[in-house]
């Protein structure tokens, strides 16, 4: 069993598995920012100075805090603010993937076209003895 782990462990299409989560995770986290540092600050310039992160109601009146963290401590939230937040990074996320997949894309079709033509199989011996022997016929005739 230790045997059949480690040859599946070993096996490159794993490793580039455990590469490709590691990298979106950390692509995860870059995106994350750009989204909460630098969009959702310029959008809520936008619309009067409005942090989303802080958009909510109480779902019961005991909720009196004016911030999210603190509705979250006196009860149940409804956060729709983070909410909208979360589906701008992941907007966001998705249309870089997508520009990074059709640019791989471009740049596959581009090599295909540029591959040259590969070139005409010689022919089978046979073939080739027999094309010699019809040309020394041609000759002596």
């Amino acid at each position: 069993m230790l045997k059949e782990f480690q040859e599946f462990i070993s096996r490159g299409n794993v490793m580039d598995l455990a590469v490709g989560v590691i990298i979106g995770a950390a692509f995860g986290k870059i995106v994350d920012s750009l989204v909460n540092d630098i969009i959702m600050p310029i959008v809520g310039a936008i619309f009067g100075g409005l942090d989303f992160n802080n958009y909510f109601f109480g779902l019961s009146s005991a909720v009196t805090a004016t911030t999210l963290a603190e509705a979250k401590k006196q009860g149940a939230v409804f956060a729709y603010g983070s909410f909208v937040t979360v589906v701008i990074n992941f907007l966001i996320l998705a249309w870089i993937i997508f520009l990074m997949v059709k640019a791989v894309n471009n740049v596959r079709r581009r090599l295909e076209r540029e591959k040259p033509a590969p070139d005409a199989a010689p022919p089978p011996p046979e073939v080739e003895l027999l094309t010699e022997i019809r040309d020394l016929l041609s000759k002596r005739a």
